[in-house]
C-alpha cells in the first residue's frame, strides 16, 4: 500500500489508541483548533509566567513583548510539527519512529511524557490550592494547615491537591471525546472570567493609568540579563505541546484548518498575558505589593468574587490545560511502549501517579524555581527532540512517510534501523543536551563556578538545542549515508527517504 492512505498494513503494531485516524473521523475545524489553544493558554501558569516578569522588575510592555515574541517564534516549529499529524493521521509516538527508529521513538516519547507528568502535578497542585481557598477560614487557620518540614506542605493542602487530582481522573475516564467537548465549550467561559478579573483590577486601581504607568525597575543591562532566560522560559512553556502537537492535529480536517486554527497563538497568549501583567501591576496599587500568583491574589481578594473565580475559573482553566496538554502525550507514549499493557486510561492513571511523585508544591513555590529552573530546564530537552524530528521529516524525507513501515516491527523495516534504534538520532540528542547541563546544575546550586558561556547556553537552552540538533543530525546522517556506501545499505539514514519511491507516494494524503 502507498503512504498516506491512513490505514496501517498487516504488520501494524499497537492498539487502537495509536492507529491513524480515518479520514472520516478527521473533523476538527480551524475553530476547534483555535478553541483548543484558547483553553490551553487561558490558565494559571500562563498568568503566573507573565505576572512574574513584572515581579522581576519589567514594565508591562516589556513583559508582553517577550511573551508575544516567544509565541511567534514557537509558532514556526509548532505548525511544522503539526503538518505530518494532519497529513497521515498519526500521533507523536508513531511519527517519532521515522527519525528515532521503532524502538528508539520511545526515548523522545517518554521524555515528553516525563515533562507532562511534572506539568500534571503542577496544574493539579494549583487546582488543589483553589479548593483550599474555598474552605472555611477556621479550618484554613487550624493545625492541619501548618506545613510539615519533611513534606514542605500542610496535610490540608495535600488533601485538597489529591481531591482535585481525583476530579481530573473522572474527566479523563471519558477519553478524548470528553476532552474535546470540554475544550469546545469552555473557551468562551474562560475568556469571560479573565475579562472579569481584568475589570476588577481596572476598577480597584482607578483605571488603566496606574496599571500601565508602572515604570520598569530594571536597568537596561539587568533587563537584557533577564531577557534571554525569560524568552526561553516563555518558549519552553509550550515547547512540549508543540513537539507532540500531532496528537491533536491528527484530528484536523485539513492542513488549512490546523494552520488557521493555530495562527492565533501569539494573539491568544498575548491577550491573556496582558491580563496577567496588568493585574499583577495593579496589585501594587491595590495591596501595596506585587502579587504574581493568582491563587495568592484570590486569597487577598476574598469574599464571593474570589469564590466565583476560584470554582469555575481556576478549575475550568486547569482542566482545559492539564488534560489535553499533560495527559494525552504520556498516555500515548505508554501505549506505544507496551500496547498489550497500557490503554489510554491506564496510561493516564500512571501519568497522574507520577505527577504526585514530582512533589509539584516544591517546583511551584517561587517564580525563580518555576520559571527559570523548571521551564528553562526542560525546554533544553524539548528543543533537540524537535530539531531532529523536523530535520528528518522535511530535509531528509521531503515530508513523505510510509505509514505501513511506521507501524512495522520487522527488522527489515525501513524505520527499524539497527536493533530498532537510529544511532544518529540518539547521538545527536546527547551531543545537543550536554553543553546545557553545567548551566542547569549551576542554577540548581550544585555547581558553584560555571563559565559564563555555559550559563548563557543554558539561558537559551531551547534555541541552542533546536538549531544545533538539526545541524548535527543532518551532518551525521550525511556522514552515515556516505559510510554505508551512498544508500546501498537499507539501514542507512537516507535509505528511508522518498527518493526511490517519490512518484508513488506523492498522490496520497495531501490535505
Amino acid at each position: 500500500m502507498t503512504a498516506g492512505t491512513g490505514e496501517p498494513g498487516s504488520q501494524a503494531a499497537g492498539n487502537r489508541d495509536l492507529l491513524p485516524v480515518p479520514r472520516g473521523q478527521r473533523t476538527a475545524t480551524a475553530g476547534d483548533m483555535a478553541g483548543l489553544w484558547v483553553g490551553l493558554v487561558t490558565g494559571v501558569p500562563s498568568y503566573y509566567i507573565a505576572g512574574s516578569l513584572v515581579e522581576e522588575g519589567m514594565a508591562w510592555w516589556q513583559g508582553i513583548s517577550i511573551v508575544v515574541a516567544a509565541k511567534a517564534i514557537l509558532l514556526f516549529p509548532l505548525l511544522l510539527a503539526a503538518a505530518p499529524g494532519t497529513r497521515y493521521g498519526i500521533p507523536f509516538p508513531i511519527l517519532a519512529r521515522a527519525a528515532f527508529g521503532v524502538r528508539g521513538a520511545h526515548v523522545p516519547a517518554l521524555l515528553r511524557a516525563l515533562v507532562a507528568c511534572g506539568w500534571f502535578g503542577i496544574e493539579s497542585w494549583i487546582g488543589g490550592q483553589a479548593f483550599f481557598l474555598l474552605l472555611p477560614s477556621s479550618l484554613r487557620s487550624s493545625s492541619l494547615s501548618r506545613p510539615l518540614p519533611w513534606l514542605a506542605t500542610s496535610p490540608l493542602e495535600l488533601a485538597c491537591f489529591l481531591l482535585f487530582w481525583l476530579a481530573q481522573l473522572a474527566v479523563v475516564w471519558r477519553g478524548m471525546r470528553g476532552i474535546r467537548l470540554l475544550e469546545k465549550y469552555s473557551a468562551p467561559i474562560l475568556v469571560f472570567l479573565a475579562s472579569l478579573l481584568l475589570a476588577w483590577a481596572y476598577g480597584r486601581a482607578g483605571g488603566f493609568g496606574p496599571i500601565l504607568s508602572q515604570p520598569p525597575r530594571l536597568t537596561w543591562p539587568q533587563f537584557w540579563a533577564l531577557f534571554f532566560p525569560s524568552l526561553t522560559a516563555n518558549v519552553g512553556s509550550w515547547a512540549a505541546v508543540a513537539l507532540s502537537i500531532s496528537d491533536f492535529s491528527r484530528y484536523a480536517r485539513s492542513q488549512a484548518d490546523q494552520v488557521l486554527g493555530q495562527l492565533g497563538l501569539p494573539l491568544f497568549m498575548g491577550s491573556f498575558a496582558f491580563v496577567g501583567l496588568a493585574v499583577t501591576s495593579a496589585t501594587e496599587t491595590i495591596f501595596g505589593r506585587l502579587i504574581s500568583d493568582p491563587i495568592e491574589l484570590l486569597s487577598q481578594i476574598g469574599g464571593a468574587f474570589a469564590k466565583i473565580l476560584a470554582i469555575p475559573g481556576i478549575t475550568l482553566a486547569i482542566l482545559t490545560t492539564n488534560i489535553p496538554a499533560n495527559v494525552v502525550a504520556p498516555a500515548n507514549a505508554l501505549v506505544s511502549l507496551s500496547p498489550s499493557t497500557f490503554s489510554f486510561k491506564s496510561g493516564a492513571l500512571l501519568t497522574a501517579l507520577i505527577g504526585i511523585a514530582f512533589q509539584p508544591w516544591r517546583i511551584y513555590s517561587s517564580p525563580d524555581g518555576f520559571v527559570y529552573t523548571w521551564l528553562v530546564g526542560y525546554s533544553a530537552v524539548m528543543g533537540p527532540l524537535a530539531g531532529i524530528l523536523l530535520a528528518d521529516y522535511y530535509v531528509l524525507r521531503h515530508a513523505v512517510l510510509d505509514v505501513d513501515e511506521l507501524y512495522s516491527t520487522s527488522p527489515d523495516g525501513v524505520y527499524y534501523y539497527r536493533g530498532g534504534y537510529n544511532v544518529v538520532a540518539m547521538v545527536t540528542v546527547v551531543v545537543s543536551i550536554l553543553p546545557i547541563v553545567p548551566g542547569f546544575l549551576h542554577k540548581l546550586g550544585m555547581l558553584e563556578s560555571t563559565p559564563v558561556p555555559l550559563i548563557f547556553i543554558y539561558n537559551i537552552g531551547w534555541f541552542y538545542g533546536f538549531f544545533s540538533s538539526g545541524l548535527v543530525y543532518l551532518a551525521l546522517s550525511r556522514w552515515k549515508w556516505l559510510s554505508d556506501g551512498g544508500g546501498r545499505s537499507r539501514t542507512a539514514c537516507s535509505s528511508s527517504s522518498p527518493h526511490s519511491s517519490m512518484d508513488s507516494l506523492l498522490g496520497d494524503g495531501r490535505n
